[in-house]
């Protein structure tokens, strides 16, 4: 696998376990529909939760969640409204990134909530 697939899947890792140690359910991971993949669908406090994970080696080029760019959006708020749907869920819903980066002796994790909203 090449590296910067084996630092994203560490970094959704590492998002998904942020999550369950601040009391989310996680209730989907890697949520496929049309072009778009929702990395983590978790719920706390009757509100679905839809977790962007951004993970980088360096801020060198920027923060992670400067990379999410308005066709992504797009494409996420397709794909949580057809999950919605095709659940009959009856939840708020929000937007959310988790940012990761490589440091020295570990990884920074800063989540983001509302990071972005759907028009």
């Amino acid at each position: 696998m090449a590296q910067h697939n084996e630092l994203g899947k560490k970094g959704e890792q590492l998002a998904v376990d942020f999550l369950l140690k601040n009391k989310y359910e996680i209730i989907e991971r890697n949520y496929r529909f049309d072009k778009a993949e929702v990395d983590v669908l978790a719920l706390k406090d009757n509100i679905l939760a839809v977790i962007e994970v951004k993970t980088r080696s360096t801020i060198d080029f920027g923060n992670p969640q400067d990379f999410v760019k308005p066709k992504q959006i797009k494409n996420l708020v397709k794909a949580v409204d057809e999950y919605v749907n095709e659940n009959d869920l009856d939840l708020e819903v929000r937007f959310d990134i988790i940012a990761i980066v490589k440091e020295k002796k570990g990884f920074s994790v800063e989540h983001l909530e509302n990071a972005f909203y759907h028009f």
